[in-house]
């Protein structure tokens, strides 16, 4: 009878003391939703599908995409902030939504650092600048010595205004001390045909869509905006190496729940995304999008986070880009 109470006891103090660990390992009893900024077809789109997937067969519960586009990923952001803090419903974001929108939007639905917990960076995809064969200029020293000498001649194209593509210029203009204009398009497909046809004279481009007209030789290559080279296009150097150093920039993908959700259950969807990412099938489809899979704890992500809007703030000050 005494031994009886005794294991009572241990199993009731230990339930007391550890409520927690107890959360984390019942989550999930439900479906999962995973909201995308974005419509789809996209990177983050795929980005999303994936791990959804691979999460899906790990917990034992669907993880389900869904598709909110609009104001640059701040309507999904705003669903996610206002949802349940349980872990249900999480958040697909990425530099545009989570880093640059806080300092290029004037009425922001949320605040990334307040309102969001961090729970795993996901990828870093390297851009490309990329220059019309028209452009003389085959390294990035001389792209910036041939800028210098024509002050506001050489203009660069992006898919919006407030992009990271649009912003991954003004950070080389600023850096570079050269003066180029920015030509804004309503999305990447338009910017590029111009590109392409000679007039604008450059881009920072996502690796994967321009990387085979460059080798196809309507492209020159001058660079990836990573501090590592590229592992689809080892033979370009970073424009850090190839002339500018210290320049870096990286679009990413990274998961967030609202910031109330339990500690047990953010580390648990941490530690799975990362056992996710370590996966064969996931690396190779990943880098078949030009993206690196990159695994980090809540911790790691939250530093990554803050660094990158405090960045992505100094390069819209300095630049003075605006909303159009």
């Amino acid at each position: 009878m005494n031994l009886r109470l005794c294991r009572a006891f241990i199993i009731a103090s230990l339930t007391v003391a550890m409520p927690g660990l107890a959360l984390a390992q019942a989550y999930p009893t439900k479906s999962i939703r995973m909201l995308v900024g974005v419509p789809p077809g996209g990177t983050n789109d795929i980005v999303a599908r994936l791990v959804s997937q691979k999460l899906s067969t790990q917990l034992g519960q669907q993880v389900i995409v869904e598709n909110r586009a609009g104001a640059s990923g701040n309507i999904a952001g705003e669903i996610v902030v206002k949802s349940p803090a349980d872990g249900y419903t999480i958040y697909l974001g990425s530099v545009g939504a989570m880093a640059i929108n806080p300092s290029f939007y004037p009425n922001m639905p949320y605040d990334t650092l307040r309102d969001f917990a961090p729970i795993s960076q996901l990828t870093s995809v390297p851009q490309l600048l990329v220059i019309h064969p028209s452009v003389p200029a085959n390294d990035v020293r001389q792209l910036i010595a041939y800028a210098k000498a024509r002050p506001g001649q050489l203009n660069f194209a992006s898919g919006s205004s407030g992009s990271a593509i649009h912003l991954a210029g003004e950070l080389f203009k600023s850096m570079a001390g050269v003066s180029m204009v920015h030509v804004p398009y309503k999305g990447s497909n338009p910017a590029m045909i111009d590109l392409l046809a000679g007039r604008v004279s450059l881009m920072f481009d996502q690796i994967v869509t321009s990387l085979p007209l460059v080798r196809q030789g309507k492209l020159r290559a001058l660079g990836v905006t990573t501090l590592k080279r590229s592992p689809v296009a080892p033979d370009i150097p970073t424009i850090a190496e190839a002339g500018l150093p210290g320049y870096e920039i990286s679009t990413w993908h990274g998961l967030f729940a609202p910031a109330a959700t339990p500690r047990d259950i953010v580390n648990r969807l941490s530690s799975e995304t990362a056992k996710a990412l370590q996966s064969k099938d996931i690396s190779e489809k990943f880098l078949a999008q030009g993206a690196d899979p990159v695994a980090s704890s809540p911790e790691q992500f939250a530093t990554f986070l803050k660094a990158e809007i405090a960045k992505w703030a100094k390069v819209i000050k300095e630049s003075g880009a605006k909303l159009q």
